[in-house]
Order: C-alpha cells, then structure tokens, then sequence
C-alpha cells in the first residue's frame, strides 16, 4: 500500500490521512533489548491441500542479524520463510523474496492475502467479515510453485535497528535496497539457495524496491534473478503525483475513473452497458485529444475546451460544469468525493468499489479511505495471533503493521524531482536476458492506476525486441486485488504460470 508525503519525490502507498490514531505504536516496545541483537527463530512443521494434492511444508517466523563489516550488528530483520518439504535438490526449487510497500508497510498484506499458506477469510467481493477474524487454508497459495521469504523492512513488523543504531540509516530509497539485498544475500548463503530460481515480488512502494532491487542485486553481489513480480506498481512517481504544473496524472488515471463510474452505474447508457468499450474508448481519448488539451494549457480555444469538458464528463460521471470549473484537472480525491456526491457517499482509494461516508457531505476531499478500513482490522488481529498461536514466534515487540516511524524518507538523488526506478529495472533486463516481469494491476485502483503502469512500461526504453518479457494481467478489483476471490483465483493460476516459465 502507498503513502503520500509532502515532496515532489513523493507518493506512495499509505497516506498519511489513512494512519489511524490507533496505529501508533506503544512507546515501550518500540526498540528491543540489546540482549535480543541475535538471530531468532521458530520452526514449524504444517500441511495443506492445493489443487486436491496434500502439500507439506515447514514454516519458519524469525530473524537475520544485518552487520557492518566490522561484523557489529545493525538491525534485526524479521522474515517469515515457507518451504515446501521433502525437496530432494532446494537449488532446482524456486525461491521468491515477498515484500509490501509504504514505506513502512510490513509484508502483512502479502502474506496473509495473497502468497501464504493461510489467508484471512473475506466475503467474495473482499470485505472483513464480523469479529472474531478467520483464517482459512489458501487454496491459491503460491508456495507449491515456489517457495516464499516475506520481509519486514527495518522498522516495520518486528524488524528494528539494533540499539545505539539509528533507525534513519534504513529510511530512504538506497538505504531500504542496500538494507534489504543486504537480507537476501545473507538468506541464500546461510539456507545454501544461491543457485535456486530466485524470484523478487513486490506490491505498491514494493514494486518500487523490487525494481531498485533486481538491478542493485546483480550489479552489486552477482546475484541474478530469474523474475520480477510487480502487484499494483509505481515505478515512476510522476504518473501518479497531482502536483502543480504536471498534468501527466489526469489523463492516466482517466480510464481508471470511467471503470469506476461504470461500477457504481453514473455511465451514460451507451458507456454503461459495455465497460470493454467505455474503458477503450477513455483510453484512446486521454491519449489523443484529452494530452493535446492539457499540454495546450491556456492556448487551448474555448470551443476546443467546451468538447474536451463534455468527453469528460461522458466518462466520468461527473457533470460538465464540475468538469470546467476544475480547468479540466480532477484529481483522484476530488474524484472519490464528488462522482457519489449526490448520495452522500465517497469511493475508495485503494479500491474504488468500496463506498464511504463523510461528516461533511459538501467537503472537497474525502475524510478516509473506506477500503482500507474493511480490511485493517482483520489483517492487524490475525497476523498477531497467527505469529504466536500458529508459528510460534514469541516476543514483546509490537508487530508494525503500518507505521510512520520510516519517516522523513529519504528521497536522495530524487528530491527536488519524482523518483523513477524503471531505468533500473530496465538496465536489469537489459544485463540480464533471463530475467522476466510479471505485473499485475486492479481496475479499481485509484492509488497506483493500470493505465499509469502501462505509460511507466510503453517508456521503459527497452529494446523492442524484449516487450515480450513483461507479461500484464489486469483484475476485477482495487489495489489489492487478491481480496476479491475472482481475481485471487486468477492471480495464483497468472503467477503460478509465470514462476514455471522462469525456472
């Protein structure tokens, strides 16, 4: 999940409005005793059925010790690790490195809703059902085709910096990839999986490392991958950013609106009844006369203006004249507010589908995001018990579900500018033709939208000849589109597909 702060580098998957006060985390387990700078770790043995075929595995909840090269501790990561059992040769077995985004996300949503052995129950659509939360065998698993590390980065879930180390050192874009490769390279060595098909997944802010990362990892410590899964992707921040003076967003996000209209039924007839068509029809009108508007800024004719306010509003839901007064510039809050406005409702961030309401019914941007608090609480109840109660991974920290302790983040070379990993990645793929890109993007997210992914991925500046190493697959759902039990289905049969073709 993404998280907006105030600079130009900045937009990523949690905002700073969706951090409940409850969130904060207690002060007296915010850093661990100096005795517990060791690695810790808790086995244990389980088993499940994925499609109709028993499958064994071992789970391990624990932690990796990160050093500096005079072998002094630097922070304690804490990693959940499945391994399919009775493996004859672990180097032939896929091995995938999981993580979520921010920053200062854990790999929570990942883990239980998507990747791992055990899932929370949601209704279909994705929704938390009533207390006491449930967790069930997940059928769409992926560990039969690989086996999975789900990461905390430094200062989220259990992972902190040792004491006397401050926590800073790990809160910015290179110090998070050098912190995390620095993770994975340990891992491979002491579980002897250098040689194993090795996998990077990310969601959000995630697939911002996971890109950083692919190319970090091969330049710096040899260590090659076979693919990149990219879920909900933001590799450059200047396709989602609504700032000032850049109005790349309004036509990427437009096609991302008209889904959202379509859903909650504000389409005229003609768009309302095919949302195949209404999607290709925004699509090819944020390319073509919608850009040419917005690049033509005040130079642009009334009656130009006038056609261009009643297109989009034909693919918005939204009327006209809201469409002229916002100078043809409507950013995604605005939107949520205003498409439901008639109903005293707003739509989701993360997941568009999901309605809320606001004390101020005639405010201008939402109070909340009503999709992430259908699944906050369920999420942070049962990785709490299931760590202890079915891991068995005892300790007195408090486990960082999402935290703001990350920040300031430090941008580095992207401040005063928009951060933009994909040169990485494209230099990855360019250095290394076995690697492979998965990206997966919902039709109802309105944090890091599919047509801004596909922007991202049409400029990546690969040869033309590679295209064909990046696969897409679009979903029925929001952000988090495993939560919608259509699109997990989907994702584990895409995924599972993907991870055979790179061994």
């Amino acid at each position: 999940m993404l998280r907006r702060f105030p600079l130009l580098a900045v937009c990523l998957l949690w905002t700073a409005t969706f951090l409940p006060a409850g969130a904060q985390d207690a002060p007296k387990t915010d850093k661990p005793k100096a005795e517990s700078v060791k690695e810790t770790q808790s086995t244990t043995k389980h088993s499940t059925t994925v499609n109709g075929a028993k499958l064994e595995y071992e789970a391990t909840a624990g932690t990796l010790v990160l050093r500096d090269d005079d072998g002094k501790p630097r922070a304690s990561v804490f990693y959940v690790a499945y391994v399919k059992s009775d493996v004859k040769d672990a180097a032939t077995r896929p091995l995938t490195f999981a993580f979520n985004g921010g920053p200062g996300s854990s790999s929570v949503w990942l883990h239980l809703g998507t990747f791992g052995p055990r899932r929370i129950a949601l209704d279909d659509n994705g929704k938390s059902l009533a207390p006491p939360y449930k967790l069930v065998d997940n059928e769409a698993t992926l560990l039969d085709a690989t086996d999975i590390v789900f990461i905390d980065p430094v200062s989220t879930g259990y992972s902190r910096a040792a004491p006397g180390v401050d926590a800073k050192q790990f809160h910015g874009v290179q110090e998070d990839v050098e912190a995390n490769a620095s993770f994975i390279r340990q891992y491979v060595t002491k579980y002897r999986r250098w040689n194993s098909p090795k996998f990077l997944a990310g969601e959000s802010y995630g697939t911002t490392r996971a890109a950083a990362l692919s190319n970090y990892l091969q330049d710096q410590d040899g260590l090659n991958l076979n693919g990149v899964i990219l879920i909900s992707s933001v590799l450059n921040f200047g396709t989602i950013r609504f700032d000032e003076g850049n109005d790349l967003p309004y036509p990427l996000f437009l096609p991302s609106y008209t889904a959202t209209a379509w859903y909650h039924k504000k389409l005229t007839p003609e768009l309302q009844g095919d949302l195949t068509k209404a999607l290709a029809e925004a699509e090819k009108f944020a390319l073509n006369e919608y850009a040419t508007a917005l690049l033509k800024g005040a130079s642009l004719s009334s009656e130009e203006r006038q056609s261009v306010a009643r297109q989009l509003a034909r693919l918005t839901g939204l009327s006209e004249e809201y469409v002229l007064r916002s100078d043809l510039r409507v950013d995604a809050s605005r939107f949520r507010k205003e498409l439901l406005r008639k109903d005293e409702r707003t739509v989701g961030r993360f997941d568009s589908r999901f309605q809320g309401t606001d004390l101020d019914a005639v405010g201008d941007r939402p109070d909340y995001d009503p999709s992430y608090g259908v699944v906050q609480g369920a999420y942070t109840a049962l990785v709490n018990q299931y760590l202890r109660n079915e891991l068995k991974y005892e300790t007195d920290l408090t486990y960082r579900i999402l935290t703001d302790k990350v920040q300031p983040w430090n941008y580095g070379g992207a401040r005063n500018r928009y951060l933009n990993v994909a040169p990485s990645l494209r230099q990855a793929m360019t250095k290394n033709p076995g690697v492979r890109v998965f990206v997966a993007s919902g039709l109802y997210d309105l944090a890091t939208p599919y047509f801004a992914t596909r922007h991202t991925f049409d400029h990546l500046g690969l040869d033309r000849k590679q295209y064909g190493r990046v696969t897409y697959e679009q979903y029925p759902a929001g952000h988090m589109m495993y939560i919608e039990s259509a699109s997990l289905v989907k994702l584990k049969k895409d995924l599972a597909k993907f991870v055979k073709a790179g061994e």
